[in-house]
């Protein structure tokens, strides 16, 4: 009798009652919010709007909630909301976003319905993957930096509890780079919003990129094309493989690694196993830290050795990342025709940080009300990752 018991206790935690019926939540009245869709989808039968459902094939049927989020007159938030109609874990699962966002994150969506959580996303409060929004509308840069991503979570809690009649038991935040830095942001100004946070590889945002594209991109000379990029990753791995005591073609930890791309200079004339003098000394900057060229001040760290494979993100060119050219160009300088090889790293690089520019960073190291709130925060960062 006890297992029977025990086996129905588990049944009726996995598998909870719906209290309201999925249509009947487009007339859910909740503050500052517009819901545009409430509709169950299939097993299955989920379309996104790139057009490709092979990728949803195996997603269980759930209830879709689309709405607008409007905290401010220049607001105009996009969230989704995805409800599993059976074998809801009674977790809420919240998923971030990558770069400028712009897009509902459906993969992770669906990823999260699978595993048997209620799933939200945001666009963040605009389309499209560039900073171009920024300009103009200063409350869409507050939306995107913290404010979409706490509405939409008081928003998501809401409706959760609307649909099954009880609120999550637990509420997690997922997110991967522009979605790590999301977590941090709500551990820090919204302590009580999760239960654990997972960060990763937060995208915290510095000029390293210009200063990559500078040592990279300014001169002609330096450039360093992608068909050496092997040739250097096999001379960084044979220097510093073995400082961990294993050979396995793994630099385990590149700031032990003293690996010299001198080594790979040429001789008199360039060749492809070999790197000219300004190409070697571009690879110096890469790997930095990036340095105040007056004072010899660090100003942040830039690429470990390991990471050639991947210098493309931020060196093949013709400009610097996206992502961190944009920021200078729409939120620092507010000129979309701003040269990046006039940024001088005496003068400009505390222009680039200054608190007004850089809201939607992570970086307040008090946790304090997070951790008395219970909070679990969970932080990875691979050694290899080419993007700030």
């Amino acid at each position: 009798m006890k297992i029977c018991a025990f086996l129905f206790a588990f049944f009726c935690a996995c598998v909870s009652a719906i209290a309201a019926s999925c249509d009947s939540l487009a007339s859910l009245a909740l503050p500052q919010t517009t819901i545009t869709l409430a509709q169950v989808v299939p097993t299955g039968g989920f379309t996104p709007p790139t057009g490709r459902p092979d990728p949803y094939r195996n997603v269980p049927e759930f209830c879709r909630v689309a709405a607008t989020l409007a905290p401010s007159s220049d607001s105009d938030i996009k969230v989704e909301f995805w409800l599993p109609t059976v074998g809801w874990n009674r977790k809420l699962q919240v998923v971030g976003n990558g770069g400028w966002a712009g897009i509902i994150s459906y993969g992770a969506l669906a990823e999260a319905v699978r595993n048997g959580y209620a799933a939200a996303s945001t666009d963040t409060g605009h389309s499209g993957g560039s900073g171009a929004f920024v300009t103009g509308h200063p409350e869409k840069l507050i939306d995107f930096s913290w404010r979409s991503e706490h509405e939409m979570t008081v928003k998501a809690k809401a409706v959760v509890k609307a649909f099954y009649g009880a609120a999550a038991r637990r509420a997690y935040w997922n997110g991967c780079s522009t979605g790590g830095r999301q977590a941090l942001k709500e551990a820090q100004m919204f302590p009580d919003d999760f239960d654990g946070l997972i960060a990763g590889a937060p995208a915290n945002r510095t000029a390293m990129s210009l200063w990559i594209g500078q040592a990279l991109l300014k001169d002609p000379a330096s450039y360093i094309p992608p068909s050496k990029y092997p040739l250097v990753h096999k001379a960084a791995i044979a220097a510093c493989d073995e400082t961990d005591g294993l050979k396995d073609g793994v630099i385990s930890d590149p700031t032990r690694c003293r690996f010299d791309p001198g080594v790979l200079l040429c001789g008199q004339r360039d060749g492809p196993d070999c790197l000219t003098a300004a190409q070697v000394e571009a690879a110096h900057k890469v790997y930095g830290p990036g340095r105040n060229p007056r004072t010899g001040k660090e100003l942040f760290g830039t690429l470990a050795p390991g990471s050639e494979l991947g210098w493309a993100v931020m060196g093949k060119g013709p400009d610097p990342y996206a992502a961190i050219l944009e920021q200078a160009r729409y939120v620092v300088y507010k000129d979309p025709n701003w040269d990046w090889r006039t940024f001088d790293f005496d003068k400009d690089n505390d222009r680039f940080n200054r608190p007004e520019y850089l809201i939607m960073n992570g970086t307040d190291p008090h946790l304090e009300k997070f951790v008395r709130h219970g909070g679990k925060l969970l932080i990875y960062h691979g050694w290899a990752d080419q993007k700030p």
